[in-house]
């Protein structure tokens, strides 16, 4: 890492090597936190959470129980330990609470200020996140599996939910007209919501060859229900999961079928199951729920990387918040965090020195880093004094000279 700041100062290397570089060897470093917890409010499962994109401080988690959670990920504490305290709910006490189980939460893309539900109850949800009242309220004829607004929507602010049994939908992060959706009838389906017709097209597993099997009906993307649906960051290609234990990688300007081989991805799930891919990694990875596991696959290789263990019941959903400390996890009865190596709130990176302990020095502050990747800040009289060298690590940042004392 030493030696991608240096040739990042000298002029040498793209910046954005440096941070593709310190991304991937965050996902690769991921290992449950013992130190950090999420308060627990949901009396049972929890299907759904996002993490608002602004400033990746606050989570939303919706539950079975219709209850939803406002999570303030920040450790304002700066403790080594702590626990992401919920700031408010809507409970079952609530009057506008969701009457069944809530499927999707979604933050406004552009600002906190807003969020957005959908649950069995045939109900989708606007809410005021400062007074928590909704704004305004869709109803349906039919249950509301998923819904999603688009990132990157200029010119409309469409949300695109489905009834029924569509269990997936996903705006393109690349085009903002552009949308797919996933079903139970096995087909993936692009459309184009400016276009009277609609669909663009319908994916095929086999890219338009005729079927081995006689019975496999043309153009379907899997030979089971398709319930997750999720574009690369760059929106060149879109992943799908069904039940028939298959992950599939498509082109998503073509509709071609990768033919990328992940192996058997179990999926068990009988409604809509969530999952996430990492942003600015070489290779990308793609985190997804494989009963109380996390699986991690390279996207375009289909590489089986690790399993993240720690959960006691099925995994429902995951999310990966690239520029804060990890990957926030949703199990049935229980919400856990993921970390990996910090970074500071005076966005200095870390460095390490094999199984050494390590200190570095910024203008106001010492951060203390161990190979078990556990920090805490110290004042300067907190240093010890003995049993250390000081080394100059030879990297000037905001015009300050770092050091590193080794113990």
């Amino acid at each position: 890492m030493l030696g991608f700041i240096s040739a990042r100062q000298a002029g040498l290397d793209d910046p954005v090597r440096l941070r593709r570089a310190e991304s991937t060897r965050r996902v690769l470093s991921l290992e449950l936190n013992k130190d950090r917890d999420v308060e627990r409010i949901h009396g049972s499962g929890i299907n759904t959470l996002d993490i608002e994109p602004v400033e990746g401080r606050y989570m939303l988690s919706g539950g079975s129980d219709g209850v939803i959670v406002l999570y303030d990920l920040e450790n304002l504490s700066r403790k080594p330990n702590y626990t992401c305290r919920a700031l408010c709910s809507v409970g079952r006490s609530h009057p506008d609470v969701h009457r069944f189980s809530v499927e999707t939460v979604q933050w406004y893309p552009h600002d906190t200020g807003m969020f957005t539900s959908s649950s069995f109850d045939k109900t989708l949800k606007i809410w005021d996140t400062n007074t928590l009242q909704p704004a305004d309220v869709f109803h349906f004829e039919g249950t509301v599996y998923s819904h999603h607004m688009s990132p990157v929507a200029t010119k409309h602010c469409l949300i695109a939910g489905h009834r029924q049994e569509v269990l997936a939908v996903s705006w393109s992060p690349r085009h903002e007209y552009i949308l797919a959706t996933a079903s139970a009838d096995s087909r993936v389906k692009l459309w184009d919501v400016r276009r009277a017709s609609g669909c663009l097209s319908t994916l095929d597993q086999h890219n338009g060859e005729k079927s081995k099997a006689a019975s496999e009906a043309a153009s379907t993307a899997h030979n089971g229900r398709v319930n997750g649906l999720c574009y690369t960051n760059d929106g060149l290609h879109l992943l799908t999961i069904g039940t028939d234990d298959r992950m599939r990688l498509w082109n998503s300007s073509t509709g071609e079928n990768t033919l990328v081989n992940y192996g058997k991805v179990c999926n068990e799930s009988r409604k809509g199951l969530k999952f996430t891919v990492s942003w600015g990694c070489n290779p990308e990875f793609a985190f997804v729920p494989y009963g109380s596991t996390i699986a991690v696959y390279t996207i375009f290789t289909g590489e089986l990387i690790t399993m993240l263990r720690g959960h006691y019941s099925t995994v429902n959903c995951c999310v990966l918040q690239p520029n804060f400390q990890g990957c926030a996890l949703i199990e049935d009865h229980d919400v856990r965090g993921i970390s990996v190596a910090y970074v500071s709130s005076e966005k200095s990176l870390v460095m390490f020195l094999g199984q050494a302990f390590l200190y570095w020095v910024v203008p106001s502050t010492i951060h203390f880093v161990s190979h078990r990747l556990k920090r805490r800040r110290l004042s300067f009289s907190e240093i010890p004094k003995t049993n250390h060298r000081k080394k100059e690590c030879g990297v000037h940042l905001g015009g300050v000279p770092w050091y590193c004392y080794q113990y």
